[in-house]
């Protein structure tokens, strides 16, 4: 028997693909030998243009152990460790989420180390991609285009999926070009599955194989449901077990990594497990899903809303969770500082608390996609759009040796007042030439002058 496993399908293999056979529907006619026939295919004229196909490559670290042949000091039993650069390619896709901006939607794990991203058109076009951003725990990653004719795709509301809705996946499976299948939702707020960091995924049996990983799982409408992210399966074949992550907490991360360049994610300041049927007769609850809270952070947001231990977290903003994992999931990927309702049940009784999200100390900037000058430094709001504070400088890196040093605060370029991280990116896309630097050093006001 062969033995399942958790997939993430980045790389490209070999292997055959069967296209699943769309369900049967009148939703949009088409004529066939003077007959009308069901088909998918005006919904999907629409929404395939916003799906790419993306290449990497690079190089990764592999250690080695190498032989201690010459053992005259040491542990003559100990093997050292050699680290050889080795370089990688691979294939993913993407979906087109801003057709004026070019921002583009993929998986962490598709670009990964990657230096060079190249992206294909279904027109056939192929771009040079620049990182934005990224958020490996979540397996988001934003990267931006320039070119004209854009197709994006509509965002649907994922809260409103339910179990049995039809799915379509569209993606560029082992590299043989823009392919689409067909099943249902299976499944809702799926986690638990050590596949990412946070887990609050789309289950659904529309074939997902390797090479769809960043490709857009959508509605009927064409609208996007999902991100194709991972398969269950032997050897990263599919066997009808695919996993998506939803639109709206991929649209969360998003936004913020077009505003900030990178997450700011919101954390509630809890510890706790999922519900089951052993807690809920210990604790005498007449539910067997939610989160239990165990223990509560001091000076947390949770702590500050009032949550104790021996709650049950049964709704973030009136949408159900099923377990502590899939709470972890829907309050990582909203931001830091937005406020959010919380369902308690307590010693019986069903409670609404608001709780203010604090910010989480892990955050992964792309400051070297924003401009050359920036690379090597650690760029952070400082707060009420009053500029942008640079965190570390890395030694000997581009930002150092323009000149930038740790704690500095850029409030202008050539007289052009930068709020943000979002406007300093507006700012500099595209712009080349001598750029005056208005920064903030030690309460002093001065300019780097930077080609």
């Amino acid at each position: 028997m062969k033995k399942l496993s958790l997939v993430i399908s980045a790389a490209i293999i070999s292997g055959s693909l069967a296209i699943a056979s769309p369900p049967t529907f009148a939703a949009w006619p088409s004529s066939v030998n003077n007959q009308t026939m069901p088909s998918l295919a005006p919904m999907l004229e629409k929404a395939t243009p916003a799906v790419v196909s993306i290449a990497v490559k690079g190089t990764h670290e592999v250690q080695q152990n190498v032989p201690n042949i010459f053992r005259f000091f040491g542990n003559p039993n100990q093997q050292q460790r050699h680290a050889q650069q080795r370089p990688f390619r691979g294939l993913g896709s993407g979906v087109i989420i801003d057709a004026d901006e070019g921002y583009v939607v993929t998986n962490n794990h598709v670009i990964d180390k990657a230096d060079e991203i190249i992206i294909t058109l279904k027109d056939g076009r192929q771009l040079e991609a620049k990182k934005i951003g990224s958020d490996a725990d979540s397996d988001i990653a934003l990267l931006q285009i320039d070119a004209d004719n854009l197709t994006a795709i509509t965002i649907s509301d994922s809260d409103k999926l339910r179990v049995g809705d039809f799915a379509v996946a569209i993606g560029s499976p082992f590299g043989l070009g823009q392919t689409v299948t067909s099943g249902i939702v299976s499944a809702l707020g799926r986690s638990g599955l050590d596949i990412e960091n946070y887990e609050d995924f789309i289950q659904t049996d529309a074939a997902i194989n390797s090479g769809n990983s960043g490709g857009a799982l959508v509605n009927l409408k064409g609208e996007l449901i999902g991100i194709n992210t991972a398969i269950l399966g032997p050897n990263g074949g599919n066997i009808g077990i695919g996993f998506a992550i939803p639109s709206n907490m991929m649209n969360n991360l998003a936004k913020q990594l077009i505003e900030f360049g990178e997450i700011h994610r919101g954390v509630l300041g809890v510890l706790g497990r999922s519900v089951n049927s052993e807690i809920a007769k210990a604790m005498e609850l007449e539910t067997n899903q939610g989160g239990f809270i165990e223990q509560v952070l001091p000076d947390s947001a949770a702590d500050k809303a009032g949550i104790k231990p021996g709650d049950v977290i049964t709704k973030v903003n009136g949408k159900k969770v099923k377990s502590f994992h899939e709470l972890r999931g829907k309050i990582g990927s909203i931001g830091a500082g937005k406020k959010v309702t919380l369902t308690i049940i307590r010693h019986g009784d069903e409670e609404d608390f608001t709780v203010k999200l604090q910010q989480s100390k892990a955050s992964n900037v792309a400051a070297a996609s924003i401009h050359r000058m920036f690379e090597g430094a650690k760029l952070e709001n400082n707060g009420k759009n009053k500029g942008v504070k640079v965190g570390d400088v890395a030694e000997a890196s581009p930002a150092q040796m323009v000149g930038l040093q740790q704690g500095d605060l850029i409030t202008a370029i050539n007289r052009t007042p930068i709020k943000n991280i979002a406007s300093l990116r507006k700012y500099l896309k595209d712009k080349k030439g001598v750029f005056a630097l208005n920064i903030i050093r030690d309460g002093y006001t001065q300019y780097l002058m930077i080609r």
